[in-house]
């Protein structure tokens, strides 16, 4: 029972990450109707970026900001020069974003090196509560209470308010906001670089998780990230939610019991939603 606890909190916590990376991606590409691969690239920075700022104010609250920061300035950038021209436009929307996602990755060598960079856990998050055999690890309670502060205040900013009301509307029908008066361009925009801001505030807090932060990163955790918007169903926050912790849970069960498939397991259970329920297990709606 022991086990079982501390790996359903170890897959809890992992998929608490990669939901935040996710929903991101769920603004972007559930909502906007845009196919952004160099969202991992936002992650990626803000991985480093977050790293960076810890060092030089020994502070993890302004590393945080420094990360979110980081992410909302590329996340203008990428809108504006990247994703602009090619709005509507899938196929060209793949391959730019694609190169995009190259140029990030090999910038960060640039402007941080090209060998891995050891990442810290805060003193105040350090070590862990041990209840009988059960080892409970204090960082990774505090990703998952992130996660789901994060889910609630987005549910809460999309359902409950006038900015959650136009995003929708202008998801739905775009020309009928505009014929409002709104700027949907600028919505999208402001939609855009949260969904950056959430990337990047996944890398920061992936980097104390994982140790060790590297350029490619980027690449591997937006694979994941697409995996668990495909079958939460695309535009819905809670289904990113429910299957980035289903993502999460298989990955940590897998690697302890069958380890040969826990690189596998994800795509296995991608399959599987999207052959009984190919809409994925919410819909935006929900």
């Amino acid at each position: 029972m022991e086990l079982l606890i501390n790996l359903f909190i170890n897959g809890l916590a992992t998929g608490m990450l990669i939901f935040l990376l996710a929903a991101g991606l769920t603004l972007i590409f559930g909502l906007m109707d845009v196919l952004n691969f160099a969202h991992g690239g936002l992650f990626a920075w803000g991985a480093f970026s977050g790293v960076w700022f810890y060092g030089l104010t020994n502070s993890f609250t302004f590393a945080i900001i420094g990360a979110i920061l980081t992410g909302i300035i590329l996340g203008f950038i990428t809108e504006k020069i990247i994703i602009k021209p090619v709005y509507g436009n899938h196929v060209q929307q793949i391959l730019i974003t694609l190169g995009f996602m190259i140029v990030l990755s090999e910038m960060l060598k640039v402007v941080f090196g090209p060998n891995q960079i050891a990442a810290k856990t805060p003193p105040l998050l350090a070590g862990s509560w041990e209840i009988g055999d059960v080892i409970i690890i204090k960082y990774r309670l505090f990703i998952i209470l992130i996660g789901f502060i994060v889910f609630g205040g987005f549910q809460f900013l999309l359902k409950r308010t006038k900015i959650g009301l136009i995003v929708r509307a202008g998801v739905m029908n775009k020309e009928m906001v505009q014929a409002l008066g709104i700027n949907i361009k600028r919505v999208f925009l402001y939609v855009f670089m949260a969904g950056a801001a959430l990337a990047a505030l996944s890398g920061v807090l992936m980097a104390p998780y994982s140790g060790v932060i590297y350029a490619e990163m980027g690449m591997e955790f937006a694979i994941l990230a697409f995996i668990v918007v495909v079958i939460g169903g695309m535009g819905s926050f809670p289904g990113s939610l429910l299957a980035a912790i289903l993502v999460g849970l298989a990955g940590s069960f897998m690697a302890y019991y069958v380890p040969a498939l826990s690189l596998a397991v994800n795509m296995m259970l991608m399959a599987i939603v999207l052959i009984f329920r190919p809409q994925g297990l919410f819909t935006a709606k929900g």
